[in-house]
């Protein structure tokens, strides 16, 4: 049975705010400073438990002591709420896309290390999962699970991402001018412009989630769903954009020259990158800011989300 609180959170260490130096930011006249959300937790950091924070703390109000969600065979939400599951006192169910593979991958080993079930479901089916028949079969089958949204990402998930903006605004010493994330479904962006739009500074501060996927601009609509409880009726932002030119090809698509970038990045400033996002935002973002996409003196944040364990597919 789940703890009858989450009083662990408090317990997890506020990611640290890591200044970075170079010649390339100084010739730029940046400051750049990554939010450094991979080191939350070694096995469910990052944004992963930005989502799932409220989340399990629900579960944990409604007595539920079972987590069912959703993923692909290298899914780091898979990975994240298998291990938060374990360390939590949660039981897990997890519903993959596609057929099982023997020898199960790194992620999937470790899911089932951390006592996942693991439950494959075709691809057909897989695009079902949010719709309110296929999910009252998952009760049916599996009982009475909190069903977790592919990646996490619900109204919860926006109220964790929130708090990004609320911790960096402690730790810095003037107000930041450009926040950037990685974006898959949309849900760590909508969090931070929420919390933006909550403040109302003078001047506003701005967000751009980059694209994981191609033809992303798509995740516009996708963040005000977000935004506007599933009511996208205001497309059109001041303080907020998608930038959808850095997918690589799309989603978990990696190229020779992103592998090359993701190397002269750890030795420049001794942090590990993933293939799949991370990679991908720092990439576009150092390419704006060489194009004098940001006004001399800006000053940027980079979130860093986690999802290191990712690499592994790629053999990185």
């Amino acid at each position: 049975m789940a703890q009858s609180s989450l009083i662990f959170a408090d317990n997890l260490a506020v990611s640290p705010l890591q200044k970075l130096q170079s010649p390339f930011l100084d010739k730029a006249n940046v400051q750049l400073f990554v939010k450094r959300d991979d080191l939350i937790h070694p096995q469910f950091g990052g944004n992963k438990w930005r989502k799932l924070k409220y989340n399990l703390q629900h579960a944990t109000n409604k007595n539920f002591d079972t987590l069912l969600t959703f993923g692909g065979a290298w899914s780091n939400h898979i990975y994240a709420t298998a291990a938060a599951g374990k360390h939590f006192g949660f039981n897990t169910i997890g519903l993959i896309r596609g057929e099982k593979h023997a020898p199960l991958n790194t992620t999937l080993s470790f899911a089932e290390e951390c006592g996942m079930q693991l439950h494959y479901i075709d691809r057909k089916q897989y695009r079902q999962k949010n719709d309110a028949s296929f999910q009252k079969k998952i009760i049916e089958q599996f009982g009475n699970v909190y069903i977790l949204p592919e990646g996490g990402s619900n109204s919860l998930a926006i109220r964790g991402c929130e708090e990004i903006i609320q911790e960096v605004n402690s730790q810095i010493n003037k107000p930041f001018d450009v926040i950037c994330c990685a974006s898959g479904t949309g849900a760590t962006l909508a969090g931070m412009i929420s919390a933006i739009e909550a403040e109302e500074p003078i001047p506003k501060k701005f967000a751009i989630g980059f694209s994981v996927l191609k033809n992303g601009e798509f995740l516009t609509t996708e963040v005000n769903n977000f935004l506007n409880n599933g009511v996208a009726d205001h497309l059109l932002s001041d303080n907020w954009r998608i930038e959808a030119n850095f997918h690589f090809g799309g989603y978990a698509k990696i190229n020779d020259e992103l592998i090359q970038f993701m190397r002269d990045f750890q030795a420049q400033y001794n942090i590990a990158l993933d293939a799949v996002y991370t990679a991908k935002m720092f990439y576009g973002l150092f390419a704006l800011i060489k194009s004098n996409a940001f006004k001399p003196g800006s000053v940027i944040v980079a979130v860093h989300s986690g999802g290191i364990q990712g690499n592994k597919g790629f053999n990185l």
